[in-house]
């Protein structure tokens, strides 16, 4: 997904990726009965300088009190109208493995309003199993219940080798917006968005931060020079 794409609504992807950690951070502040949140509270959250912040925000015409910082409540439900958590939101799920029944299972899926209705696998001896309340059906059934259900959002959980296949499905019964865990780029029509969550990739740039780490603490302890200092605030 292209940056391009996604400021389709005027927001730039980075920022509308921290909009959620800054209403968790809200929704915190509501709870501990703080009014106000300063710029640079809501930065710690994301590891960004408050300025950050303050722009990111400025996107939802949103500004906070010069020393007195942003009304928690107000933004935080600005954050929820902008967000699309105040809309109850459907979706189904492909592929009920490890990943695919924690997902299913996920409780902190309803403060997002979102609900997994229905889950669906290809494997003959998983057809007919449940995993809470929901009963895996065949996903031969997947296009036509999206169809009739008026289903906007598919969750991708299956090996690279299916995730086409799946996604060509969701895409006939009308699913608009697809959530991918696997393992490949999928092709769709321009007016459906993927997300895609390589966690391969991401375990890999985690791998190479900790060997980068590694090299530093051996090959630059006692070091004065700037060069091995900023290397090391970079990483953090």
């Amino acid at each position: 997904m292209n940056q391009k794409r996604d400021r389709q609504f005027g927001v730039p992807s980075p920022a509308l990726q921290r909009m959620p950690v800054y209403y968790r951070r809200l929704r915190q502040a509501i709870e501990e009965g703080v009014p106000f949140v300063s710029s640079d509270d809501l930065g710690r959250s994301v590891g960004m300088p408050g300025a950050q912040v303050r722009k990111d925000l400025s996107y939802l015409s949103e500004h906070g009190r010069p020393g007195v910082g942003y009304d928690a409540r107000s933004l935080a439900a600005h954050l929820e109208e902008f967000l699309g958590l105040v809309n109850d939101k459907e979706a189904v799920l492909v592929g009920v493995g490890n990943l695919g029944r924690a997902l299913a299972l996920y409780p902190g899926f309803a403060h997002y309003r979102l609900q997994i209705i229905a889950l669906f696998d290809n494997h003959s001896d998983k057809v007919g199993q449940t995993v809470g309340e929901r009963q895996i059906l065949p996903v031969e059934k997947l296009a036509n219940l999206a169809q009739r259900l008026h289903i906007q959002i598919g969750i991708i959980t299956v090996p690279d080798g299916a995730a086409q296949e799946v996604a060509d499905a969701m895409v006939t019964g009308g699913i608009k917006v697809i959530w991918n865990f696997a393992p490949c780029r999928l092709t769709v029509p321009g007016d459906v968005l993927v997300k895609n969550e390589d966690l391969a990739a991401e375990l890999a740039a985690l791998s190479h931060h900790i060997t980068q780490r590694k090299v530093i603490v051996s090959g630059g302890a006692g070091r004065e020079d700037g060069a091995g200092r900023g290397r090391e605030e970079h990483l953090c």
